[in-house]
């Protein structure tokens, strides 16, 4: 029989009462730095993107590939192999992805063409594909149900952290000792961290595997735990397509401010990575925000969701018609605070809707829209639209996507109370 499990009432760590503890901060600080590892050795790349094009006659249609079909394995590959991490054990799925990424990175490094480049990119993702999933999953089991959309948006921060350490780090060491010692860097920074990571995160100590070894998965019911609900299939798809922008502008921006702005490869990966640590101060607040909002009203959540994504799309259209200046440098910050936003509104959404016992197979299921609707997609069809009507004007098309994103959203406004109801109704005592 499935395990439903109403919220605030997973265990006695996430209910509403529960206070976090040392060890909580512990698991969510070594959790975290892992996945700025993953974002760095992924992220890396955009900051070398002038000097492989050079070197290697690439168009910008080739280097999107390179940034997408990361995206594409993770999209693949999120759902099977969270599923296993949930059944087997997360830890040591964590520590074994964090070493196949770095290994991978590594092998990024010593790559002599592009199709080498390709190969060790598409190991890369293979690496990440379940990390972000398993690692949320992680971090939540740990702290109290209140704090969900609040911990998940702290979280995903890491990945906009990751960016910006990738691009800003591997930028200033691409211009002092070349691209290839800049793969090395965050390969071996990745080696480290994983290493240490389960000395001190044990299995038994976050509850995963004993809880879902005592209460077996129910795979015949798992697709209707995870798209039963109309406001699920709106999450998935509203934070894929907002992401698609978001990984868009990730990918683009160091290139965008080169081109456009004449900035040195390794000034352009620093203005870069300021635009991306502001987006993950604005997502880190959104977040607490939303969860302060749904306090009195759950849809509060998605009415910070709707006022996010039409915040982007308006910020983004004045900031790529702008001439290129420090006017334009303004708003494409304004819009960076606000881009990454609906990150963790939506993962606190699918926690809400699915049973503790799935979180990481559900948080899969939304990483795989993020990753197949928005960020393989995003900075490949960027690429391609670039190599036609130039960069500047593939950026100018991105504020559609934030618009759609919104809609999707604005529809989840309708049955997100309804949902909950009948999620909490159906948990099992």
């Amino acid at each position: 029989m499935a395990l439903h499990i109403p919220v605030g009432e997973e265990d006695s760590r996430s209910g509403d009462d529960a206070r976090p503890v040392v060890y909580s901060w512990v698991v969510f600080a070594l959790t975290f730095g892992l996945l700025i590892s993953d974002y760095m050795a992924r992220q890396v790349l955009n900051a070398v993107f002038p000097l492989l094009k050079a070197e290697w006659a690439l168009s910008d249609g080739q280097l999107g590939a390179l940034s997408s079909i990361v995206s594409v394995a993770v999209g693949l590959l999120t759902f099977p192999l969270s599923l296993a991490a949930d059944r087997w054990g997360r830890v040591k799925s964590l520590t074994a992805m964090a070493v196949l990424w770095s290994l991978a990175t590594l092998l990024c490094g010593m790559a002599q063409s592009y199709s080498q480049m390709l190969l060790g990119r598409l190991l890369v993702g293979v690496g990440e594909a379940a990390y972000g999933s398993v690692g949320i999953a992680v971090v939540i089991a740990v702290f109290p149900a209140r704090l969900r959309a609040t911990l998940a948006s702290a979280f995903l921060a890491g990945t906009i952290v990751g960016q910006v350490l990738g691009v800003m780090i591997g930028g200033q060491v691409a211009a002092s000792y070349g691209w290839r010692a800049a793969f090395v860097v965050m390969a071996l920074s990745g080696l480290a961290l994983a290493v240490v990571y389960p000395l001190i995160v044990k299995e038994a100590r976050i509850g995963g595997r004993d809880r879902t070894a005592s209460t077996p998965i129910n795979l015949r019911g798992l697709p209707s735990q995870l798209f039963g609900m109309p406001t699920l299939i709106l999450a998935y798809l509203g934070s894929g397509i907002q992401l698609f922008v978001t990984g868009s502008v990730t990918a683009w921006l160091p290139t965008y401010l080169n081109r456009f702005h004449a900035m040195p490869i390794d000034r352009a990966g620093r203005t870069a990575a300021l635009y991306f640590l502001i987006s993950a101060v604005g997502m880190i607040l959104f977040g607490i925000v939303s969860d302060r909002r749904a306090r009195a009203n759950p849809i509060g959540k998605v009415s910070v969701a709707i006022m996010l994504t039409l915040s982007s799309a308006l910020l983004l259209a004045v900031s790529f018609h702008l001439p290129h200046g420090m006017e334009q440098l303004i708003f494409i910050g304004l819009a960076a605070f606000c881009v990454s936003g609906v990150a963790g509104i939506s993962g606190a959404m699918v926690a809400n809707l699915t049973p503790v016992a799935i979180h990481a197979t559900a948080f899969a299921t939304l990483s795989l829209a993020n990753n197949l609707v928005g960020f393989a997609p995003g900075p490949w069809i960027t690429g391609l639209l670039a190599d036609r009507i130039g960069l500047d004007g593939a950026m100018q098309l991105l504020p559609a996507g934030c618009l759609v994103s919104a809609l999707c959203y604005g529809l989840a406004r309708r049955t997100y109370q309804a949902d909950l109801a009948r999620f909490r109704k159906a948990g099992s005592p």
